[in-house]
């Protein structure tokens, strides 16, 4: 057993190194800052214990000599530690410090580099730190000294007469300072400065000005953390990340948790913040497999149906695919057809709209003699079924799952009661009536609603919540492009 110091990168949770997603999948112990993303704690087991020890301008959770004494109690207990660290361990993270407490416990442990925001945040602002012809070096240094030191370890002038590029970190609080001193040691004032405020994150902001200007208090004050950019580079704008459709902007996801990763994956790749806001939640009944060989069609309306009928029913009884050779498939829409593929099963009839009044319009008119098979949700409509029924079809509904309510984290909910979300997004009924049962009453705060389909829309138009944008294509996509149209407008 030993203690990982593992570097959580700048911020986007994607820049997680692979070694460092495997520790955390293994983890016993976490021990994490403020800094570090809060995705990156999901990746721990459920069970594996979770230590807040975040340090911010006057409020810490934890001091350094607590948190390494903490590293040893747990390494000595035999725990697999990771110990989650913002940006890179060894780079004004403190890590040595607490490499040399375990040291002299004699507790084994391994760093695990992590992606510094030095490099990174500039990055993710269009700015290489280096560049042909106008910096062949780069020098990184802290504006945040211990203030219980007796003198500056920072030769300002030095840096300044070294030229290249100056990369501040923890500096934003004392930038004018900073900027005087290298004025005063020989930087032009015309030097280009760049700032860019919570780096490779959802709300990242970059602001660019010059030396000059920022002595004289010329920069708009700017939230932590945030790197400074000084010399030629930072006149150079090769944005890519603050360009993206939903950057800046807050989109709330309702799925159940089981469901919302694509969806999340989609928006998060847009530059949105994506709160997941989980009213439902998806859980499986116990289903006997009826003998397939007697039914016509399977009808699909769900994904979640087709993975409950594949796993729990035809994979538990020892079969697969095959079993359905014998009857014609029919799936609701593409994301259920797609989960359909993946399992071997090409679909006879996707309706043109994907909505249950619309799939029975594409099945046949006339039953007489045909036994239909809908796997599906406990709780539905009857539209399908009912309908079938009146054609002549034999039908039997085999519920495999149910959706309940779950109980959403209170600080999200508060986000959306105080307006700090830009749209809540539904994909289902359920969605709307647990979202509306949880939220309350909202005041005169009425956020933008955009839903997937004219039924949910319809259920959030009766709830209460009038629907400002309804997807195109009812599916996730549809929806995706849905808060695109809107937010851009907006924008």
């Amino acid at each position: 057993m030993s203690v990982a110091l593992v570097g959580a990168g700048p911020g986007d949770p994607g820049l997680l190194t692979l070694r460092g997603a495997e520790l955390l999948a293994d983890a016993e112990a976490v021990v994490y800052d403020r800094l570090a993303a809060p995705a990156l704690l999901d990746l721990a087991p459920p069970g594996a214990e979770r230590i807040f020890v975040g340090k911010a301008p006057g409020d810490v959770a934890m001091t350094q000599d607590a948190i390494n004494q903490t590293l040893v109690r747990l390494g000595a207990a035999g725990k697999r530690v990771v110990r989650l660290k913002g940006g890179d361990p060894f780079v004004f993270g403190r890590g040595g410090e607490e490499a040399q407490a375990l040291e002299r416990a004699g507790i084994e442990f391994e760093v695990v580099p992590g992606i510094t925001s030095a490099i990174s945040a500039p990055a993710y602002a269009g700015i290489p730190v280096t560049h042909r012809g106008l910096s062949t070096h780069v020098t990184v240094v802290t504006g945040h000294e211990d203030p219980a030191k007796e003198r500056s370890d920072v030769d300002w002038e030095a840096l300044a007469a070294a030229g290249g590029t100056l990369v501040i970190l923890m500096g934003v609080a004392r930038l004018e300072e900073i900027a005087a001193r290298l004025l005063a040691a020989g930087r032009s004032g015309d030097t280009p400065l760049a700032a860019v405020a919570r780096g490779t994150r959802p709300d990242q902001q970059t602001r660019r000005s010059t030396l000059g200007e920022v002595a004289e208090g010329g920069l708009p004050a700017l939230s932590s953390p945030a790197v400074i950019v000084v010399g030629e580079v930072a006149a150079l704008d090769l944005s890519w990340f603050e360009k993206r459709p939903l950057h800046g902007r807050t989109v709330v996801v309702t799925r159940a948790r089981e469901q919302s990763s694509g969806l999340r994956r989609r928006l998060e790749t847009l530059g949105a913040r994506v709160v997941e806001l989980p009213t439902i939640q998806i859980e499986d009944l116990p289903f006997e497999l009826p003998e397939l060989t007697g039914y016509a069609w399977i009808v699909f309306t769900s994904a979640n149906g087709v993975s409950a009928f594949f796993e729990r029913g035809l994979t538990a009884s020892g079969l697969d695919a095959r079993a359905l050779a014998g009857s014609k498939v029919a799936a609701i829409g593409p994301g259920t057809a797609d989960a359909l593929a993946q399992r071997g099963v090409i679909v006879d009839v996707t309706p043109e709209r994907f909505v249950a009044e619309s799939l029975l319009e594409a099945l046949p008119a006339d039953g007489r003699g045909e036994r239909v098979l809908i796997p599906r949700a406990e709780q539905a409509r009857d539209v399908l079924p009912d309908g079938l029924a009146a054609r002549g079809f034999g039908v039997d509904v085999l519920p495999v799952y149910r959706t309940t309510r779950a109980e959403p984290d209170a600080a999200d909910l508060d986000a959306v009661r105080n307006g700090e979300v830009d749209c809540v997004t539904f994909t289902s009924s359920s969605t709307v009536w647990n979202f509306r049962d949880a939220i309350g009453d909202l005041g005169d705060v009425t956020p933008d609603v955009v839903s997937i389909g004219p039924v949910t829309s319809a259920t959030a138009e009766q709830a209460g919540l009038p629907v400002t944008v309804e997807a195109a294509e009812h599916t996730i996509d549809g929806l995706v492009a849905a808060v695109c149209d809107l937010l851009g407008t907006k924008r």
